[in-house]
């Protein structure tokens, strides 16, 4: 029993002021009222760390919102931050006086009052900091041409004269005239095509008067040639222009880092440049395909389409490098003759993209896979490259499309920086959604599915490809049972 009543005095003695918190909660709100008196005796109207009258009153006013007595402390409590920032001002204590304002402010002493102090501070202010000579050095700095940069252009001088007295006209006109020629720049840099710079100098313009009557004819300026671009960019990725597109989309995003469609765009610069790095790698160009991993790896380097290509890369480099390893030059030197003699042979037969296995085009593959830099098979491939155009032309124009994409691939292992190859892929695309939109008016919605993966593959930008997109998701929730 003694441990007992050992045990429950402990407790009571260390519990004690929560339980008669809990029992006897008037005492806990009169303590803050006490404090809170004294603190505001004391001048200690606001602290951060709760110790301020403000705070004390809050938090008795918190725990009960009738008590007058609280309330009262908080006007109390404002009247005083009111006072004392009458008498900082009278000692030109400027900041402290507009601090001390936006606590009486906060603490909702009547507007009369407070905006009194305040005209008077911002007039005090003004003859402290020679308003006058401000507005003088403003238009000096407008004659000058310096707008904005620094502290002493115009824009900020007029900025600080509006701080001081937010109606003066002198600075409100000074304002809006070094706007005007400062808009008139980013006009000047839009038709130059210099997107990023004149987005620059709208953000600032905008940060000194949003309301400026210039402001919302060179925002629809900007806009209008950042679409342009775009579009440009498009046509370029279309076309195979990867450097250019590369270069557009870039130009896009430093003037607006949050374009969604620009950042997609480098993206898909980047796969076609990985898809360029595989396709050197397969014939054995590693030079080639390491510039193409380059190239992708500035636009998107976190792109998984390159950790990919990548992988895809160092894959043949191994193959090459076994199948060198296991063969004497001598017996490499036959088998390219041996090779180079079958590419003869099969072109003489006109057989150059088939059968497979036996085609010119097979033969030449592996011969670039003996001797990828010898100079017998980069002209064997020379006098290839014309015909998988001609089988490509062949193929599309009998509709037969996946024959088509044949060559066509071919052409493009071959000749990676033709300039044919881009219109080629377009129009293979076109001619895949035109055959696949027959087949989906037959409801082989299959095949319409293949015809549209085959067409965003060929040329993702496509017109056209958004309208069959939308027939061919109809057509698939038709055919659902």
């Amino acid at each position: 029993m003694l441990l007992v009543l050992l045990a429950l005095a402990g407790l009571a003695a260390v519990f004690r002021q929560p339980l008669a918190d809990w029992l006897w909660p008037d005492t806990r709100i009169q303590q803050l009222l006490d404090r809170g008196q004294a603190a505001l005796k004391a001048g200690r109207l606001s602290a951060d760390d709760g110790t301020g009258a403000r705070q004390l009153y809050e938090a008795a006013l918190a725990l009960d919102g009738d008590r007058s007595q609280a309330r009262q402390g908080l006007a109390s409590t404002g009247q005083a931050a009111l006072a004392r920032a009458r008498a900082e001002l009278a000692a030109g204590e400027y900041a402290r006086a507009s601090e001390s304002l936006q606590l009486a402010r906060e603490l909702q002493v009547p507007q009369a009052q407070v905006t009194e102090i305040a005209v008077q501070l911002r007039q005090r202010r003004s003859r402290h900091a020679g308003v006058d000579d401000l507005l003088r050095q403003a238009a000096q700095a407008h004659a000058e041409g310096r707008l904005d940069g620094t502290p002493d252009s115009a824009l900020p001088l007029y900025r600080e004269v509006l701080s001081y007295e937010p109606g003066r006209t002198a600075a409100l006109e000074g304002r809006e005239d070094a706007l005007s020629d400062l808009l008139q720049q980013a006009g000047t840099a839009l038709s130059r095509g210099r997107l990023a710079e004149a987005a620059d100098i709208i953000g600032r313009a905008r940060g000194y008067d949003a309301g400026h009557y210039d402001l919302p004819a060179q925002e629809a300026a900007l806009n209008a040639a950042i679409e342009q671009r775009r579009r440009r960019a498009d046509g370029d990725l279309r076309r195979q222009r990867l450097a250019r597109a590369g270069e557009g989309y870039r130009e896009i995003l430093a003037a607006v880092p949050t374009d969604v469609q620009a950042r997609q765009g480098l993206e898909r610069t980047a796969a076609a440049y990985a898809g360029m790095a595989v396709r050197s790698s397969a014939d054995f160009r590693f030079a080639e395909a390491e510039r193409a991993l380059e190239a992708a790896a500035a636009l998107a380097a976190d792109s998984p389409v390159l950790a990919e290509a990548r992988q895809s890369v160092d894959k043949s480099r191994r193959a090459q490098q076994s199948m060198e390893s296991k063969l004497s030059p001598a017996v490499r030197e036959r088998r390219l003759r041996q090779r180079l003699a079958e590419l003869d042979a099969a072109g003489a037969r006109g057989d150059w993209l088939t059968p497979p296995g036996a085609s010119a085009y097979d033969a030449l593959r592996a011969a670039q896979a003996l001797a990828p830099a010898d100079a017998r098979v980069r002209r064997a491939a020379a006098r290839i490259v014309p015909e998988t155009e001609r089988c490509f032309e062949r193929e599309l124009s009998g509709n037969r499309v996946r024959a088509a994409g044949a060559c066509l691939d071919a052409w493009h292992s071959l000749a990676p920086q033709s300039s044919g190859l881009a219109a080629a892929r377009r129009r293979l695309a076109q001619r895949w959604i035109a055959v696949g939109s027959e087949r989906l008016r037959a409801e082989d919605v299959a095949f319409a599915r293949q015809a549209l993966e085959e067409a965003g593959r060929l040329d993702p930008s496509m017109s056209e490809l958004a309208e069959f997109r939308q027939r061919v998701a109809a057509a698939t929730l038709r055919a659902q049972p």
